[in-house]
């Protein structure tokens, strides 16, 4: 059987809950939930497992914290002898707007910690999903963006595009990377709607 290492970035514990750093803990979350599978705290890790149409799938949320991301990613990789083409890491991106979804086979780590460590240890030659978390923040505020909560109206926007990240991790286990990234990353998340301004009765 066919193995494949799903891998969604973020910091563990009640602190780092909800924030937009974790925003590869969500989609894993919400994965394991429509699978009807849970999480087990194991070596450098919480793992879930689940199979899709003949091919085992392991899903991983480090716990080794972001910046030793690379830890968990190669220790999973080895140990269950699953090639790095096979591995698909959901990670936020600053770069692109909120909601917004890109595949990519390969590629620098860019700023990210996280990537950063895991390209340190194995290279950068494996697929990733990114999610944009939008950049809506003052010049030199960036960790205290990643790290603060998604507000009400930014998971309204998430939501569905959530779900599309799950199809897209199906999509690339059961069709591969590049027919998903020529699938999925044309689409754009729908535009967030603004609430009506208030009419002005000439107080």
């Amino acid at each position: 059987m066919d193995k494949y290492l799903i891998v969604g970035l973020g910091n563990p514990g009640i602190d780092y809950a909800g924030t937009r750093h974790n925003i590869g803990y969500m989609v894993l979350d919400a994965f394991a939930k429509a699978s009807n599978i849970v999480f087990d705290d194991r070596r450098y890790g919480y793992v879930a497992e689940t199979s899709l149409r003949g091919r085992k799938l392991f899903l991983l949320k480090p716990t080794t914290f972001m910046n030793l991301s690379g830890n968990a990613v190669r220790y999973w990789l080895n140990k269950e002898n699953i090639d790095e083409a096979r591995m698909l890491v959901v990670v936020d991106d600053l770069s692109l707007p909120l909601g917004t979804l890109r595949l990519k086979a390969s590629g620098s780590a860019g700023t990210h910690n996280g990537l950063g460590h895991i390209q340190q240890l194995i290279g950068q030659q494996y697929p990733r999903l990114r999610v944009g978390i939008g950049n809506d923040f003052p010049r030199g505020a960036q960790v205290d963006y990643v790290l603060g909560d998604f507000q009400p109206d930014e998971l309204e926007v998430l939501k569905p595009q959530i779900e599309v990240a799950i199809d897209i991790i199906k999509s690339f286990v059961l069709a591969g990377v590049n027919i998903t990234m020529n699938q999925y990353n044309k689409r754009k998340p729908a535009p967030q709607q603004q609430p009506p301004k208030e009419q002005n009765d000439g107080e």
